[in-house]
């Protein structure tokens, strides 16, 4: 069973690996608030079910992927329980052949392992080389919920603060798709 910490709206006190402290430093200095809990390691959606009702939000689903070449990388941010079809998102993004990128690719451009990709991981994108694409129902909801870097932890932001200030300062435009339930 997951266990959760209780509810904490500032940085964790203990160490942090450099990508997350640089993530709550810049959170802090953009001045965006949130809320985040504490959990074991959170590799699937299932095991984030807990992680959602400690926080009252969708934990996002954050996929990785790159077409056959690996010369074209995408972030996927998702409602947690819909579910993925390669061949959806290729039509709507104009690429054939859409996979999850490799673990290399992950670390290298987003600096994060899999399982820990979100959002925040924008941060170390400085050459633009991922294109954020989000869900039209994940980009209209009021919070927005992913981990800083590290799936041993989980944020909930305000989508407003993610897509008018931390989007702009990391360079990125979102792409709006949207993903049939069936």
């Amino acid at each position: 069973m997951m266990t959760v910490s209780d509810i904490y709206t500032t940085a964790p006190a203990g160490p942090l690996s450099p990508e997350q402290r640089q993530v709550f430093d810049t959170l802090a200095a953009l001045g965006i608030p949130y809320e985040r809990v504490e959990h074991d390691w959170a590799n699937t959606m299932e095991d984030c079910k807990a992680v959602s009702a400690a926080l009252g939000v969708d934990v996002c689903k954050n996929l990785v992927l790159c077409n056959r070449q690996k010369t074209q990388f995408y972030l996927l941010c998702m409602p947690s329980s819909k579910p993925f079809h390669t061949k959806d998102l290729s039509h709507q993004l104009g690429c054939a052949r859409l996979s999850f990128a490799p673990p290399e690719a992950m670390e290298e451009l987003l600096r994060v392992h899999p399982g820990s990709a979100s959002i925040l991981s924008l941060l170390f994108d400085r050459e633009h080389r991922v294109q954020l694409v989000m869900d039209r129902e994940t980009k209209a909801c009021e919070y927005f919920s992913c981990h800083p870097c590290e799936s041993t932890g989980t944020l909930k932001l305000r989508t407003r603060d993610v897509l008018e200030v931390f989007l702009p300062h990391t360079g990125h435009q979102p792409v709006a798709v949207e993903l049939p339930w069936e």
